[in-house]
């Protein structure tokens, strides 16, 4: 009889009802040669804690994350982004795929940059096909992208302009409604410095004289926000 590989998942995400039907479907399915073992967590460092432990135990082959994260302690809040850094670093031969309902450029890119992960998936386009798929993907042939997440991908990819992070949280507090002089609260810029970098990308985009509006909807068809 054929020897069946074991693939450790943990799945992080404050909502349990999500990881469970993750784990029911993956657990349920007879993949070819090998079955999922999944595990759950619903903080960052109920997460964080059992990464560590499998270090010395049972290795992670694959991590399921979503990037907002419920947070037991106090100071700054981490997120599944920040969690994604960390099992890179202590488990860099593990797969990482995100699970988010975030499909906004800004944030997909950026995790793009800080985690490169193995996947990711926007949450309103997962079903039980996906989630296989995504598996089967990730283990042989990384990565795997749903479709709202490699539009934005290939929007930024398109892109020539280079825009500096300062530049794109700028943008990203515009499109979220965050007026300009509460800017300062976020970035570590003076507003003298943000109104002069705002001033700065409407001249790159080519709409000097246009107001907020229209600089939020170029950065969007550009694929930054």
């Amino acid at each position: 009889m054929e020897d069946i590989q074991t693939i450790r998942v943990l799945a992080v995400d404050d909502h349990e009802m999500t990881t469970l039907g993750y784990k029911f479907i993956l657990e349920d399915y007879s993949f070819n040669g090998y079955r999922i073992h999944m595990d759950t967590a619903k903080s960052f460092e109920e997460a964080e804690t059992k990464i560590r432990q499998s270090v010395t135990g049972l290795p992670y082959h694959i991590f399921l994350l979503d990037i907002q994260l419920s947070s037991g302690r106090e100071g700054p809040v981490k997120s599944g982004e920040d969690l994604g850094i960390l099992a890179r670093e202590i488990c860099p031969d593990a797969r990482v795929v995100f699970m988010s309902s975030f499909s906004d450029n800004y944030r997909i890119n950026s995790i793009m940059q800080s985690v490169d992960p193995d996947g990711y998936m926007v949450k309103t386009e997962i079903d039980e096909e996906s989630l296989r798929a995504m598996v089967e993907t990730v283990l042989h042939n990384p990565p795997y992208y749903t479709q709202k997440a490699l539009m934005a991908i290939r929007k930024k990819m398109a892109n020539r302009i280079e825009l500096d992070d300062n530049d794109k949280r700028i943008l990203y507090h515009l499109s979220i409604g965050t007026k300009t002089k509460d800017m300062v609260n976020h970035i570590s810029l003076s507003l003298p410095s943000i109104e002069n970098r705002k001033r700065h990308i409407k001249s790159l985009f080519g709409i000097e004289k246009q107001n907020d509006q229209a600089l939020i909807s170029e950065a969007r068809n550009r694929g930054f926000i």
